[in-house]
């Protein structure tokens, strides 16, 4: 435990929420998916998001969910106060380096190069620092800056939209519909979807707004959860992944989370289940009852469309593009198409219609279908 790195999130939110919706189709911008690739990294500790959140209602209620404290800067004093978030922000961070030694790494959520002298002074206080952006909002200066930068939209859970898509298709992350600040993510929109467009099964409002769950549905499957996590683990670390460092990891993504939930005793019983399904690999471990996970080793692209067609052709006659993934994440679930350069799903099928399945729009359905 003494050896886990200390995480201290700070989020640029107006410059986050304004580059998802001007750069990734004017879908809401979700913090789970950021949440859950820093939990693969370390113990976050600290979570404040600054902003004026007068223009964030109905964002607020979904940062509250992931324990975000909210950093009110209002902005309606004059144009003195433009900077106020970031200048707060800034203060907040280099306090923190000093006052609170046990924290090891700083994560700047922004795309704004205005804190690249920040990112700078952090690393001399011999900080490690990860970045996190959207890609196309984000200056070139701060990712060479940074020891480690994401970019929002190719982190696993952020299903960005295909250009042309109907807005009421768009501003869904993994975790459902959102409220949002602006309106351009909340109108309907008539037309059919074009030939480019991925859709997404809509949510009654009601459903959307008492959803408190912070796990998609995706990733709701013991397997598929596990698979995911000690995937990102080992990608991350470049290291041997342990039993005990899987677990803790698996807690930090899901506090509640449980083995007894799913009808085993132990974690270990687990891990041994997952084994005979050749889901994950077993080997000796630096202690006894503590052995090392890794997952099984799998081609890259070819594989994966070669167990695509494999799970076309066993079903009956075309599947649904929307009830697709699920069914590849149940034959292997450790499948990403992000880890393959996809953006997203759609893509991926529609680069494997190139000869290994047929792609069709079925209006009746409202859906693509798939077919061998």
């Amino acid at each position: 435990m003494e050896s886990e790195e200390r995480l201290a999130v700070f989020l640029d939110y107006e410059n986050l929420a304004l580059g998802a919706r001007e750069h990734l189709g004017g879908m809401t911008f979700d913090f789970g998916p950021i949440a859950d690739a820093l939990a693969i990294r370390g113990r976050v500790v600290v979570r404040r998001a600054y902003a004026d959140w007068s223009f964030f209602d109905e964002d607020r209620r979904s940062l509250t969910r992931h324990q975000v404290e909210l950093i009110e800067m209002p902005q309606r004093m004059g144009a003195s106060r433009k900077n106020a978030a970031d200048i707060k922000m800034v203060v907040d961070a280099i306090e923190m380096a000093f006052e609170r030694e046990y924290i090891s790494t700083f994560v700047m959520c922004t795309g704004d190069s205005d804190f690249s002298p920040l990112v700078h002074k952090l690393r001399e206080l011999n900080k490690r620092v990860i970045g996190v952006g959207v890609e196309q909002s984000t200056s070139r200066l701060l990712p060479a800056a940074c020891d480690e930068f994401l970019f929002y939209d190719r982190l696993e859970g952020v299903e960005v939209p295909e250009e042309g898509e109907p807005t009421e298709r768009r501003g869904r992350g993994r975790r459902g519909a959102q409220g949002s600040g602006g309106g351009s993510a909340k109108r309907a929109a008539t037309a059919p979807p074009a030939a480019g467009d991925e859709p997404v099964p809509s949510a009654p409002p009601e459903t959307a707004a008492e959803d408190e769950t912070p796990r998609s549905e995706d990733a709701g499957s013991l397997e598929v959860l596990v698979a995911q996590t000690l995937a990102g683990l080992q990608s991350s670390t470049g290291g041997s992944v342990t039993a005990s460092v899987l677990k803790r990891t698996l807690l930090r993504k899901d506090p509640t989370f449980s083995e007894s939930d799913h009808g085993y005793r132990t974690f270990g019983d687990v891990l041994r289940h997952l084994a005979e399904r050749g889901l994950v690999e077993l080997s000796a471990g630096p202690a006894a009852g503590d052995p090392e996970v890794s997952v099984p080793a799998h081609g890259e692209r070819e594989d994966a469309f070669a167990l695509l067609r494999a799970v076309v052709t066993e079903s009956d006659g075309p599947v649904a593009l929307s009830s697709l993934k699920n069914r590849l994440r149940k034959r292997r679930p450790d499948f990403s198409e992000k880890a393959l350069g996809y953006r997203n799903f759609l893509q991926f099928c529609k680069d494997a219609s190139a000869g290994v399945v047929d792609l069709r729009w079925d209006e009746d359905a409202e859906d693509y279908l798939l077919s061998a």
